[in-house]
């Protein structure tokens, strides 16, 4: 058996798309598309797959129920290559789902029940499986009420004593307090919010201020996607400042997950910050060239190509 370069844990979901369509149908109209595809999502199926398009080799934990939703994720995974031992079937709730709808002109809507994602804890990962990782990666913390942060915060501190570079993204977080980060940053290798959840962990509303409050709490490296401001990472008082490429969106479901998995890569690939941004907006931005969080996301050879014929221009200075 194959060892697995990266671990994706986290929230594991069965995605509806439903567009895109001109319009919503009005009380009793019957809309006909053409498709409503089923697909994996969720933070922990996203970046591992975009991983894998990148030519790693990953395995996924997490919580599905016993339903027919659960082959959805993992026949995507699987048919990825990617391992899926170490996701957990429970009885008690059935497998995320979320149904997009993707009407023309307008933001996405969601309908979501978050179901087996909330049964998901730090028990779930095997501690012989993370010690032979590269990377353990953490999507959708704040968001899975079974996550308890002094048992993360345990579980992170062994994965580096263990050589194990650690990446933790936050979705929508409940209420939390810098007391909670504050404990958590110290020990994540890599932070990876966006601007509006940066926002709402440290009240502030510009980035630089934003990397300051979470060097503040003990945070190590920071990257903080802003929507069409791009990017920006921050280590050790120093930032980059990425721009965004020009790209024909069709649906922006996922891109924050490819480009976390494009900073994962640069992490095995042992770039710099400087060449590792480039690399994650341009698969951030390849996300949202199709319907779906991963089908259009670009493979290694694809991004390093995009890269290479198109140059970005860095910004960097000190926060400190």
């Amino acid at each position: 058996m194959t060892m697995a370069d990266v671990g994706c844990a986290g929230i594991l979901v069965a995605d509806t798309f439903c567009g895109p369509m001109a319009s919503l149908p009005r009380a009793g109209e019957l809309l006909a598309i053409a498709a409503m595809p089923s697909k994996a999502g969720g933070c922990a199926a996203n970046v591992a797959i975009d991983l894998a398009k990148q030519g790693f080799d990953i395995d996924v934990a997490g919580c599905l129920g016993k339903d027919g939703a659960a082959g959805v994720v993992t026949s995507a995974l699987a048919g990825h290559g990617i391992g899926c031992g170490h996701i957990v079937r429970v009885e008690s709730k059935p497998t995320s789902t979320t149904v997009i709808l993707l009407v023309a002109g307008e933001d996405r809507r969601y309908i979501h029940t978050f179901g087996a994602n909330a049964a998901f804890t730090v028990a779930h990962i095997d501690r012989d499986w993370a010690a032979k990782l590269k990377v353990f990666y953490l999507g959708g913390l704040l968001a899975m009420p079974g996550i308890r942060i002094e048992e993360l915060c345990e579980l992170l501190a062994w994965c580096r004593g263990h050589g194990v570079v650690t990446v933790v993204d936050v979705v929508a977080p409940r209420e939390s307090s810098n007391v909670e980060l504050g404990q958590l940053l110290p020990h994540v290798d890599y932070f990876t919010p966006n601007d509006d959840e940066a926002g709402q962990l440290t009240g502030m509303t510009d980035p630089i201020e934003q990397l300051q409050a979470f060097a503040a709490l003990g945070a190590h490296t920071v990257i903080i996607t802003c929507g069409a401001a791009g990017a920006i990472a921050g280590k050790d008082g120093k930032f980059w400042r990425s721009e965004i490429y020009d790209m024909k969106s069709v649906d922006p479901s996922g891109s924050g997950d490819a480009f976390t998995s494009g900073i994962i890569t640069g992490i095995l690939r042992g770039w710099d910050l400087e060449t590792t941004l480039p690399y994650a907006t341009a698969l951030g931005g390849s996300a949202t060239l199709a319907i779906g969080t991963t089908d259009s996301v670009f493979t290694a050879d694809q991004a390093a190509a995009f890269v290479a014929s198109h140059p970005m221009r860095m910004v960097t200075g000190n926060y400190a």
